[in-house]
């Protein structure tokens, strides 16, 4: 099952809410004014959750798995966990430095790009549903600078990259 919408990250009333979906046909805006896309998808993986959580967590060798990934490589040392951080040459997109955040063992991980024209990142909830797991995605897109004008088309390409992402997972963990 996938979503895709654009969301609101704001304090605003209601009413001004629904004055900022009127204007924007259906668009979400940040406190800030920045449009911010937001994709959804959840999946059942026929394999445990730590075997599903540390193929996620093993950002430097994302590449041999995911199509959207061409090349992955881990920076630093130590322990995977919060603040890791990975090299990934993204298709489409070029080398792109990707940080770990919200890393909770076999529960969840957010993925964070540290790219000058798109904030965001994409989170990752696993949960046990009997011996398989379930993958919960939100990939969050937030434009910035000249790319605010290719909101909708940023926002395309998210969602097919959640798509690709989620079925070269599943791909991989049940050949």
């Amino acid at each position: 099952m996938a979503e895709f919408r654009f969301a609101r990250q704001s304090n605003l009333t209601r009413r001004k809410q629904r004055e900022y979906r009127s204007h924007n046909r259906g668009a979400r805006h940040s406190a800030e004014g920045n449009v911010m896309a937001v994709a959804r998808r959840t999946q059942v993986i026929d394999r445990p959750v730590a075997e599903v959580f540390d193929v996620v967590a093993d950002g430097a060798n994302w590449a041999k798995w995911n199509p959207t990934v061409r090349e992955s490589r881990r920076l630093g040392d130590g322990e995977i966990g919060n603040g890791s951080r990975f090299e990934w040459d993204l298709r489409g997109v070029g080398k792109v430095v990707q940080e770990f955040q919200e890393f909770k063992e076999n529960a969840q991980v957010r993925i964070v790009p540290h790219i000058k024209t798109v904030g965001g990142g994409h989170r990752f909830r696993f949960t046990a549903q009997g011996a398989a797991t379930r993958v919960d995605h939100e990939l969050e897109m937030i434009p910035k600078g000249a790319f605010k004008l290719f909101a909708p088309m940023i926002g395309m390409f998210g969602r097919k990259n959640l798509r690709d992402t989620a079925n070269a997972l599943q791909r991989h963990l049940e050949p």
